[in-house]
């Protein structure tokens, strides 16, 4: 008998007022946003819009590495459509904080199908500037842009995702408890935190993010109603401007329409560095200390009135951390790795809005507002007998220890080696007993360590690797897979030199074949990257 085969799910009907080839892109554009969401739905590869430019996407973007910088990256997109130079001013991180790809927020943004351009998180402002930027060269050019794709059909509301599963439809997830990982002496401070998900529709598997909306500290909100000279209990649109401020707005770093703003209320000098402040430049050199109420205090003669303040800051974005349980190990659970972020700015303590929120200021038993980020390109080989090998620094050990307890949890036979540093291993040894005890249980096949604030020389995971080049080799000629968890634009740079002089000292490549051989690695899947 014949396997049945369902036919293609046609997403966009007959009788929408598209043509036969425009209505198959949508169905396929549609098909490739919505996923597995929608069963039967089947994506078209990347491609142009009947008519138009090409669309963006991985496999034709030179630029897309985190740590080029942004006028480098701009500079080669600079001949290319519209969608493509969108994406390159992306932080290129694929991180999924914005709810996309970057080459799906492109093509969003570029079809019109999403209309904020501040999602980007780890590009920050020099992202938001840049596509502002765009959109105005693009409207000048006469080129396809939000107004000009389709302009005769009815504007369509972007679908809103499976309850759980998109940050435009999260659900309550009860925090459990928090547990600090740094013994005493540790210079930093990182929490284990878990959240019960049994009462919410969330399924994850190892690799995959989980979203979190936190709220500001109340004393920065009260610290900035004081500066405006407000009135905390003040109803702006049902809420008061003290809960407003604690939920929806975000009080980092100042936004340009913030500046714009000051300047409508200042004279003079004043006037012109607020105006320069908006323009993205740096006239006195801390810009980029300068959080809103940072901003107020250096504009003291500058005060808006508090509904027009609020419509000049940007909304409070949710927050994404790398899921570091397994659903096979802890069922009904789920754990972040979390480090608190504190500092001391001009006398002024500064607090990382979603890590102090996790870290300290949430009782337990709270109901949080969550949601899952699937991962992009980042999991466990579905062949259990491959090898793994894991580079997490820091915080970066999360999705390890969930690799680690799935791999426990489902007995697969592959082997499994860990590179993990920090700062000194009397307080900084994440996981100690649980590590030693998976090594006990022979899951966890090698164990390599690195300190870098222990002995009179830093070490480092890639000076580890080095180290232990010609095991690394070999376990990468024998099919392992790599994986690599941290900071973008250095420590997972380090750790991609390092594979390029492994393969160069002991596979006995040139350094055109190394890169080459590195490239491979990441086209095949057997190199995956979960960086911020």
């Amino acid at each position: 008998m014949s396997e049945h085969v369902a036919p293609p799910l046609v997403l966009i009907p007959e009788t929408a007022p598209f043509s036969d080839d425009q209505r198959s892109w949508l169905s396929g554009y549609f098909a490739a946003l919505l996923g597995p969401a929608v069963e039967g739905a089947t994506a078209l590869a990347p491609g142009a819009l009947p008519g138009g430019p090409k669309l963006a996407d991985n496999d034709d973007a030179p630029w897309h590495d985190p740590a080029m910088p942004l006028p480098e990256r701009m500079d080669m997109a600079r001949e290319r459509p519209e969608p493509q130079k969108l994406m390159a001013a992306m932080a290129q991180q694929d991180c999924g904080q914005c709810g996309y790809n970057c080459a799906d927020y492109a093509n969003a943004i570029f079809l019109k199908k999403e209309e904020r351009l501040n999602l980007c998180q780890p590009g920050g402002k020099d992202t938001l500037r840049m596509l502002k930027k765009l959109e105005e060269e693009f409207g000048a050019a006469g080129g396809v842009t939000a107004k000009t794709v389709d302009a005769d059909a009815p504007k369509a509301e972007a679908p809103l995702g499976p309850l759980g599963y998109c940050r435009e439809n999260p659900v309550e997830a009860t925090f459990l408890f928090r547990r600090r990982l740094n013994a005493p002496g540790g210079e930093k401070e990182t929490w284990h935190i878990e959240f019960d998900l049994t009462d919410t529709p969330i399924e994850y598997v190892v690799g995959d993010s989980l979203g979190l909306f936190p709220t500001n500290a109340p004393a920065l909100v009260d610290a900035v109603i004081a500066e405006l000279g407000s009135r905390p209990e003040r109803m702006i649109g049902g809420k008061t401007l003290r809960q407003r401020l604690i939920a929806d707005y975000a009080l980092g770093g100042a936004p340009d329409a913030l500046y714009q703003l000051l300047s409508l209320l200042t004279a003079g000098e004043a006037r012109r560095k607020a105006q320069a402040l908006a323009a993205g430049e740096d006239p006195d050199g801390d810009a980029a200390h300068l959080d809103v109420l940072g901003a107020l205090h250096k504009f003291p003669g500058a005060r808006p009135d508090a509904e027009v303040f609020l419509e000049a800051l940007d909304a409070l974005q949710p927050r994404l951390y790398s899921i570091s349980s397994s659903p096979k190990a802890d069922p009904g659970r789920v754990s972040l790795t979390v480090d608190a972020v504190r500092y001391t700015h001009r006398s002024r303590l500064r607090l990382g809005v979603a890590s102090t929120h996790l870290g300290e200021r949430m009782p337990e038993s709270t109901k949080v507002k969550v949601y899952l980020q699937k991962a992009h390109a980042f999991a466990l080989p579905e062949d259990l007998s491959k090898d793994v090998i894991m580079c997490g620094p820091g915080t970066g050990i999360a999705p390890f220890r969930a690799f680690l307890r799935e791999r426990a949890a489902t007995k697969a036979p592959g082997r499994n080696w860990l590179f993990y540093g920090h700062q000194r291993q009397a307080s900084d040894f994440f996981y100690r007993d649980e590590l030693n005890g998976l090594k006990d249980a022979r899951v966890l096949t090698r164990l390599s360590l690195a300190w870098s604030r222990d002995g009179t020389e830093k070490t480092y995971v890639q000076d580890r690797m080095r180290e232990n080049g010609a095991e690394l080799w070999k376990w990468l000629e024998d099919g392992a897979h790599f994986y690599v968890c941290g900071d973008a634009k250095r420590m997972a740079k380090d750790v991609e030199r390092a594979i390029i002089d492994v393969a160069g000292a002991h596979g006995g490549k040139n350094p055109d074949e190394a890169v080459a051989y590195l490239a491979h690695l990441k086209k095949s899947g057997r190199y995956q990257a979960d960086v911020y």
